[in-house]
């Protein structure tokens, strides 16, 4: 099929709004799935993409369209995520699109998500098409739906399009608009073969599949193609496109969206933005590719079984293939053995992970405490990145520590005003801008520390404004704080699984919660055993391991109470003894329940 007639569009939108839905009613409207075979969330496949009601990975897909024109189209679709910490995942599939479709829930109006991605489309130069979803609902407002796309996106309430994709309204609007407005395929004019590469996964059979956009030439199977960046060559063994399932072709052209089998067995060899072009007739410049995902959370994955650390090693590389913006590199723990320090973008991304490698690759792991990079600067003016505590240096050699932060854009009911600023101040945030969005609704612009937001920041999110409040936000900079290294001892040894970058102000009650929770989970010892949470020398909170106490007085019948007394003497002054040369043995458990926990 000629480039002319092919058609390049994503669905984006925040969470919720019905992007995979409505996927589902253009996959049947096309008939590329067949009612027989269709199932909710068709394109999601993953389970826990299912499970979560969520899309983790976007989903290509190749459609046939006949048009009022009377010409048949090939629509190639990308169902992308929604939510922010996969928005890598947005972008690499607008750069291979022209054109994008907006989706806004008609009962929650433009949401933090819709905004962000709409900037994303915008600086793509993609044509967007808005559509106002979901209109059946006994909510919808769509008068103020088209008021928020003019004020807030600035794009004409008269571009929007009605529909629902639970009830199959306005299907067809949709499928003309996008044959009328987003343009063919660019670029397909350029001399040589030119392919982007914005996904790829391994299969145990066929080795490493990248899935690709053909901005120019062809790509047939008994091709040798090179792999730009590397200068890697291998043969093509197959190509093929997305109905959803793969399905084998003769060849890739212009403009398609595809896959490639070739020889290439090594997950690393391959990566996401490369170029694929021919080996015979190289092209002498690279697509533009993306921009580098760095991540934002870091922690430490060790496997509960030592001998699983092969296998744990073997499945971050395979998730490390189709998913640029997950890092890891080799650590040791002296409590937890081997193990690798992981980068994921947040907090979502970090539990998607963890649960994948449990169910796709059966390896049982125990994550340590969420860290950011710190930038410290020491004394003499050099600057190091910390993103594991047990590397921050002395505090005796540095001059600052500077923390990351982020700039939110928090959507909120009005009434949930008040409850929302008390917590951006409790951590430890600044509230920039206010602006009114409608009459029932605001947006925050809000400065934050980015290790503030790890862990509950959502969750109360959500629970002040009863499931109404939604935030988006990007890195900022680096800022200066006062923070400390909080080391947890037992009987006395620091155990840097659980050591931690804190704020001064928050160093006790953190302390404090640990040391409880340690004392209730590790079992009762020989002696009693102290755990202890220190910054430096100085210990800022307490409690005590209790201890397993034999009765030595249970023969003793009566008699004189001196009897009783040195026999407890006795055991008083075993225990002082072995307090001395004794040491505390963790349990593994006690480190799992600690740090699922936190």
């Amino acid at each position: 099929m000629d480039a002319p007639l092919t058609r390049n569009f994503c669905i984006i939108a925040h969470v919720d709004h019905g992007k995979t839905t409505l996927s589902d009613r253009l996959l049947e409207y096309t008939n590329t799935v067949s009612r027989r075979v269709m199932t909710a969330q068709h394109l999601d496949s993953m389970d826990l993409e299912k499970e979560r009601g969520i899309t983790i990975k976007s989903h290509p897909v190749t459609m046939h369209y006949p048009a009022k024109d009377g010409r048949i189209y090939k629509l190639n679709l990308m169902d992308t995520p929604g939510h922010v910490d996969f928005s890598y995942e947005v972008s690499r599939s607008l750069a291979a699109c022209e054109g994008a479709l907006l989706l806004i829930d008609a009962g929650q109006g433009v949401e933090a998500q819709t905004v962000a991605n709409a900037h994303l489309a915008f600086a793509q130069k993609l044509k967007v098409i808005p559509v106002i979803n979901k209109i059946d609902l006994p909510a919808a407002n769509l008068e103020l739906c088209t008021k928020q796309l003019e004020d807030i996106l600035a794009i004409s309430g008269d571009e929007a399009i009605l529909a629902s994709g639970k009830s199959g309204i306005g299907i067809e609007d949709i499928l003309e608009a996008i044959v009328a407005r987003i343009p063919p395929p660019q670029g397909t004019a350029y001399p040589q073969t030119r392919a982007l590469v914005f996904d790829s996964l391994f299969d145990s059979y066929r080795g490493v599949i990248a899935y690709l956009r053909i901005f120019s030439g062809t790509l047939r199977a008994g091709d040798v193609m090179m792999l730009m960046s590397s200068g890697q060559k291998s043969e093509v063994k197959e190509v093929g496109i997305f109905t959803p399932k793969m399905e084998k072709i003769a060849s890739l052209g212009a403009g398609d969206v595809g896959y490639v089998v070739s020889n290439i067995k090594d997950p690393a060899d391959i990566k996401t933005g490369d170029t694929i072009t021919l080996g015979s007739k190289p092209a002498t410049g690279m697509l533009p590719g993306y921009k580098e995902v760095r991540p934002m959370v870091y922690c430490g994955l060790y496997p509960i079984e030592a001998s699983d650390y092969e296998k744990l090693k073997a499945a971050l590389g395979r998730l490390r293939l189709n998913d640029s913006a997950f890092v890891y590199s080799q650590e040791t723990s002296i409590a937890l053995g081997f193990g690798f320090r992981c980068g994921f973008l947040g907090l979502l991304h970090m539990e998607i992970i963890q649960e994948r490698i449990l169910r796709e690759h059966g390896v049982q792991i125990i994550s340590t405490y969420p860290s950011v990079i710190y930038r410290v600067i020491k004394q003499g003016g050099g600057e190091i990145e910390v993103d594991n505590p047990v590397n921050l240096p002395d505090p005796g050699t540095i001059t600052e520590i500077r923390e990351p932060t982020i700039r939110a854009s928090i959507h909120i009911p009005n009434d949930s005003m008040g409850d929302l600023l008390a917590m951006i101040m409790e951590k430890r945030g600044i509230v920039e801008h206010t602006e009114t969005l409608d009459a029932t609704r605001v947006m925050l612009t809000a400065v934050l520390p980015l290790n503030e937001i790890l862990v509950d920041f959502n969750d109360r999110l959500k629970s002040i404004t009863h499931g109404y409040g939604s935030m988006d936000y990007e890195l900022g900079d680096y800022r200066p704080a006062d923070l400390v290294k909080m080391e947890i001892l037992v009987n006395g040894d620091p155990v840097d699984a659980f050591a931690s970058i804190v704020h001064r102000n928050n160093a006790e009650k953190r302390g404090r919660e640990l040391c409880e929770k340690l004392a209730a989970i590790i079992p009762p010892q020989m002696f009693k055993v102290a755990i202890q949470a220190a910054i430096g020398g100085k210990v800022i909170a307490r409690e005590s391991v209790r201890e397993m106490r034999k009765d030595v007085t249970a023969k003793c019948y009566g008699g004189d109470i001196s009897r009783k007394r040195k026999l407890l003497d006795k055991q008083k002054e075993g225990k002082k003894k072995m307090k001395q040369f004794g040491k505390v043995s963790i349990p593994p458990d006690a480190f799992i329940q600690v740090l699922r926990n936190r």
